[in-house]
């Protein structure tokens, strides 16, 4: 054991040392490193499917943060309603190229600022999580910042960094490792520090898990020991408020009445703001948690950030949806948001019986929600040493479902259900301006197009970015993305770009894959 867990330490430093390369020089960037495959990817079809022709889905607006960037630019799901879907388009499937860059760690949230350009925090267990600024098509770095304190050695631990946003002013404002908050500005080809607030005393060992403002700029942050915290970024002014007993694996989604709503691996909560800032608990609601942690979750509890649906000046004051953590069957639950408390309209049933698991935000595709199955997902303890001796990352239960919400019956149903596309934990994301939902798949060895003479040392362990259709469910094209355990996604989210390029965080680093032309 001793000599494994060294090895893989090991190559952990080697490839942090091939990319811990200085800041580049004002105006010149750093080219980006690929990230490596296995030879087991020899003979695998790089495609299948076919373009399309954009068909776009029509759904309500979002309204826009006051105090975040453009929906679509802010953080890792979209906007301060956490819909993870984008107004426009991303790659059709024409003669798509695939980009990466090696960082010797998992960029889990991607945001992009005022100029397009690629900011993520990009986390190495053991090692200082660095703030990157990257050139959208090349993926080249044109600036870096180390962040305050030290990443635990696990893979899985995504406080103090893992969940970021970008604000109103093209800003990074980044929980880090020391229990603190950095405020990052974006100065022409410079990442600036402007302010630090210390928060230590306040979130104690367990880490700021995420932080987003209100709709008047007050800071709200969870951690994972279950503190929910105000900040007010004008005069550092703290206040908490604790649950007893609860942990919070989640980020949290913020609407324009003010209200700030947090799950923890209990409830589902609505805080607002008290006379002084501190943070008050509404209302909470109690949902199912069933009995166990599930293969592929980070808690027994929601594995779902909460999903906004509708304006809050609307019926109900709007609606929220999450997916709570029943056996035998795990539900999606829709119930209105307002302050007068969270009345259900319905829960629908997801995925088999016994095998269902979400640990990432639900998409609302207008009034309906999109769940994927994350059941299976694990990663191994030592992810690069396990490929490099021919492993495979362990196959996770297929499936991906549509659950249609009539508002006005209380209703759910199954408008579509995909039970093939095998989803281990990446944030989905819809594209409505061309009727994609954009997903990263690791497909079973047995299904594999795989031309004989690859894969010498066993099974391909294979990536692919997959786009289903929005309004079917069906699976419209696959683009093979890498071999290997650094291609593995790892809870990391894929990103629309301005250019229609999509992006996701892999264990190795970042990965783009976009239509020849864009």
């Amino acid at each position: 054991m001793l000599r494994k867990r060294s090895l893989g330490l090991l190559i952990t430093a080697a490839l942090v040392g091939l990319t811990a390369l200085p800041a580049s020089a004002e105006g010149i960037e750093l080219p980006a490193i690929p990230i490596p495959g296995d030879v087991r990817g020899t003979g695998l079809e790089p495609f299948r499917g076919k373009p399309v022709t954009p068909d776009p889905v029509a759904a309500p607006d979002v309204p826009q943060h006051p105090f975040m960037a453009p929906n679509g630019a802010s953080n890792i799901h979209d906007d301060a309603y956490q819909t993870d879907a984008y107004k426009g388009s991303g790659p059709s499937g024409k003669n798509l190229t695939v980009r990466s860059r090696l960082q010797a760690g998992l960029c889990g949230s991607l945001t992009f600022d005022s100029g397009g350009r690629l900011v993520s925090v990009c986390i190495t267990p053991g090692s200082s999580p660095k703030l990157v600024l990257l050139n959208p098509r090349t993926l080249a770095t044109i600036d870096t910042l180390t962040l305050p304190g030290t990443a635990s050695a696990s893979f899985t631990d995504v406080s103090g960094g893992g969940y970021f946003y970008l604000d109103n002013r093209n800003r990074a404002v980044v929980p880090t490792k020391d229990g603190g908050i950095s405020v990052v500005a974006i100065e022409g080809d410079r990442l600036v520090r402007q302010r630090s607030y210390d928060l230590s005393s306040t979130v104690g060992s367990s880490g700021i898990l995420s932080a987003l403002p209100d709709w008047s700029g007050r800071l709200w942050f969870v951690t994972g020991g279950g503190v929910v915290g105000t900040l007010d970024m004008a005069t550092g002014a703290v206040a908490s408020h604790a649950l007893p007993g609860e942990r919070i694996a989640n980020s949290l989604a913020v609407d324009e009445s003010g209200g700030v709503f947090i799950v923890s691996d209990h409830a589902l909560y609505r805080f607002d703001a008290g006379h002084g800032g501190e943070p008050e608990a509404t209302w909470r609601m109690v949902y199912d948690r069933g009995t166990r942690q599930k293969p592929g979750q980070l808690s027994q509890g929601s594995g779902t950030t909460p999903t906004l649906i509708g304006p809050a000046s609307g019926p109900g004051g709007g609606y929220i949806a999450i997916a709570d953590n029943a056996d035998p069957r795990m539900n999606v639950i829709v119930t209105a948001r307002g302050k007068a408390g969270p009345t259900e309209v319905c829960r629908q049933p997801v995925f088999p019986a016994g095998e269902g698991a979400d640990e990432n935000s639900l998409v609302a595709v207008g009034g309906d929600l999109i769940a994927e199955n994350n059941y299976g997902y694990r990663l191994d303890e030592h992810p690069l040493l396990k490929g490099i001796l021919g492993g495979r990352q362990p196959d996770t239960t297929p499936g991906v479902a549509r659950v249609h919400v009539d508002y006005t019956r209380r209703s759910c149903s199954i408008a579509w259900a995909n039970t093939t596309a095998r989803v281990p934990s990446v944030v989905s994301k819809g594209a409505l301006g061309n009727g994609l939902l954009y997903t990263y798949t690791h497909p079973l060895a047995s299904e594999l197009d795989h031309k004989p003479g690859g894969g010498l040392l066993g099974a391909p362990d294979a990536w692919y970015l997959t786009a289903l259709d929005l309004r079917t469910g069906k699976e419209v094209w696959s683009r093979l993305a890498g071999t290997g355990p650094l291609y593995n996604n790892h809870y990391a989210t894929i990103a629309i770009g301005k250019d229609k390029a999509a992006y996701s965080g892999v264990v190795g680093g970042l990965v783009r894959i976009a239509d020849a032309d864009d």
